[in-house]
Protein backbone atom coordinates (compact mmCIF):
# COMPACT_ATOMS: atom_id res chain seq x y z
CA UNK A 1 0.00 0.00 0.00
CA UNK A 2 1.60 3.15 -0.75
CA UNK A 3 0.74 7.18 -1.29
CA UNK A 4 -2.30 9.07 -0.04
CA UNK A 5 -4.29 5.58 0.68
CA UNK A 6 -0.79 4.65 3.01
CA UNK A 7 -1.01 7.84 5.16
CA UNK A 8 -5.18 7.76 5.66
CA UNK A 9 -4.90 4.10 6.57
CA UNK A 10 -2.27 4.77 9.18
CA UNK A 11 -3.41 8.23 10.59
CA UNK A 12 -6.72 6.48 11.42
CA UNK A 13 -5.35 3.06 12.71
CA UNK A 14 -2.62 5.04 14.66
CA UNK A 15 -5.05 7.66 16.41
CA UNK A 16 -8.14 5.00 16.91
CA UNK A 17 -6.00 2.42 19.06
CA UNK A 18 -4.17 5.95 20.88
CA UNK A 19 -7.52 6.87 21.68
CA UNK A 20 -8.44 3.74 23.38
CA UNK A 21 -5.07 3.42 24.85
CA UNK A 22 -5.05 7.21 26.16
CA UNK A 23 -8.15 6.83 27.78
CA UNK A 24 -7.36 3.27 29.56
CA UNK A 25 -4.24 6.50 30.85
CA UNK A 26 -6.75 8.91 31.75
CA UNK A 27 -8.85 6.58 33.95
CA UNK A 28 -5.65 5.32 35.96
CA UNK A 29 -3.89 8.50 36.26
CA UNK A 30 -7.52 10.36 37.67
CA UNK A 31 -11.11 9.94 38.67
CA UNK A 32 -12.70 10.25 35.58
CA UNK A 33 -15.43 7.99 34.18
CA UNK A 34 -15.16 6.28 30.91
CA UNK A 35 -17.39 8.87 29.00
CA UNK A 36 -14.82 11.56 30.31
CA UNK A 37 -11.67 9.77 29.81
CA UNK A 38 -12.73 9.02 26.42
CA UNK A 39 -13.55 12.18 25.03
CA UNK A 40 -10.61 13.44 26.86
CA UNK A 41 -8.63 11.22 24.56
CA UNK A 42 -10.58 12.34 21.28
CA UNK A 43 -10.12 15.85 21.86
CA UNK A 44 -6.56 15.26 22.72
CA UNK A 45 -5.94 13.27 19.45
CA UNK A 46 -7.57 16.18 17.70
CA UNK A 47 -5.82 18.75 18.95
CA UNK A 48 -2.43 16.28 18.28
CA UNK A 49 -3.78 15.74 14.85
CA UNK A 50 -3.98 19.89 13.94
CA UNK A 51 -1.00 20.97 15.70
CA UNK A 52 1.22 18.59 13.92
CA UNK A 53 0.08 19.77 10.47
CA UNK A 54 0.14 23.22 11.44
CA UNK A 55 3.83 22.62 13.53
CA UNK A 56 4.99 20.56 10.69
CA UNK A 57 4.09 23.32 8.20
CA UNK A 58 5.81 26.37 9.84
CA UNK A 59 9.00 23.94 10.85
CA UNK A 60 9.39 23.24 7.18
CA UNK A 61 9.00 26.58 5.67
CA UNK A 62 11.19 28.24 8.37
CA UNK A 63 13.76 24.93 7.42
CA UNK A 64 13.66 25.88 3.74
CA UNK A 65 15.01 29.60 4.76
CA UNK A 66 17.95 28.08 6.60
CA UNK A 67 21.34 28.33 4.82
CA UNK A 68 22.20 24.89 6.25
CA UNK A 69 20.37 22.12 4.53
CA UNK A 70 19.31 18.74 6.14
CA UNK A 71 18.71 17.58 9.09
CA UNK A 72 21.02 17.37 11.76
CA UNK A 73 20.87 16.14 14.94
CA UNK A 74 20.21 19.51 16.52
CA UNK A 75 17.45 20.25 13.95
CA UNK A 76 15.57 16.82 14.99
CA UNK A 77 15.93 17.47 18.58
CA UNK A 78 14.76 21.31 17.99
CA UNK A 79 11.36 19.77 16.11
CA UNK A 80 11.21 17.09 18.74
CA UNK A 81 10.94 20.10 21.66
CA UNK A 82 9.34 22.03 19.72
CA UNK A 83 6.35 19.96 18.61
CA UNK A 84 6.16 18.09 22.17
CA UNK A 85 6.68 21.61 23.78
CA UNK A 86 3.67 23.20 21.78
CA UNK A 87 1.67 20.41 22.63
CA UNK A 88 2.19 20.07 26.13
CA UNK A 89 0.87 23.87 26.16
CA UNK A 90 -2.36 23.48 24.58
CA UNK A 91 -3.01 19.75 26.26
CA UNK A 92 -1.80 20.15 29.86
CA UNK A 93 -4.36 22.97 30.75
CA UNK A 94 -7.08 21.29 29.15
CA UNK A 95 -6.22 18.10 30.68
CA UNK A 96 -6.03 20.08 34.39
CA UNK A 97 -9.23 21.68 33.71
CA UNK A 98 -11.23 18.83 32.12
CA UNK A 99 -10.19 16.45 34.72
CA UNK A 100 -10.21 18.75 37.82
CA UNK A 101 -6.87 18.44 38.65
CA UNK A 102 -4.34 20.89 39.37
CA UNK A 103 -1.62 21.64 36.88
CA UNK A 104 1.05 19.43 37.82
CA UNK A 105 -0.95 16.53 38.25
CA UNK A 106 -1.85 17.40 34.54
CA UNK A 107 1.94 18.31 33.81
CA UNK A 108 2.97 14.62 35.30
CA UNK A 109 -0.52 12.89 32.93
CA UNK A 110 1.38 14.66 29.96
CA UNK A 111 4.83 13.29 30.71
CA UNK A 112 3.29 10.02 30.68
CA UNK A 113 1.55 10.17 27.45
CA UNK A 114 4.70 11.40 26.62
CA UNK A 115 6.99 8.67 27.38
CA UNK A 116 3.83 5.99 26.64
CA UNK A 117 3.44 7.45 22.78
CA UNK A 118 7.09 6.95 22.06
CA UNK A 119 6.59 3.66 22.99
CA UNK A 120 3.40 3.37 20.96
CA UNK A 121 4.68 5.30 18.36
CA UNK A 122 7.90 2.83 17.72
CA UNK A 123 6.08 -0.38 18.25
CA UNK A 124 2.94 0.96 16.33
CA UNK A 125 5.21 1.55 12.95
CA UNK A 126 7.37 -1.91 12.97
CA UNK A 127 3.96 -3.82 13.09
CA UNK A 128 1.93 -0.81 10.38
CA UNK A 129 5.51 -2.13 8.46
CA UNK A 130 5.33 -5.77 8.61
CA UNK A 131 1.35 -5.46 8.11
CA UNK A 132 1.70 -2.66 5.40
CA UNK A 133 4.62 -3.35 4.18
CA UNK A 134 7.47 -0.23 3.82
CA UNK A 135 6.74 2.85 2.24
CA UNK A 136 8.04 3.60 -1.28
CA UNK A 137 10.85 5.73 0.26
CA UNK A 138 11.87 2.82 2.12
CA UNK A 139 12.17 0.20 -0.62
CA UNK A 140 15.55 -1.09 -1.64
CA UNK A 141 16.30 0.97 -5.33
Amino acid sequence: MQGIKRRVVYVTLYEAIAIVLASAGFLLMSDADLPHAGALSVISSAVAVLWNVAFNHAFERWESRQAVRGRSLRRRLAHAVGFEGGLAAMLVPVMAWWLDVGLWHAVAMDLGLVLFFLAYTFVFNWVFDRVFGLPRSALPV
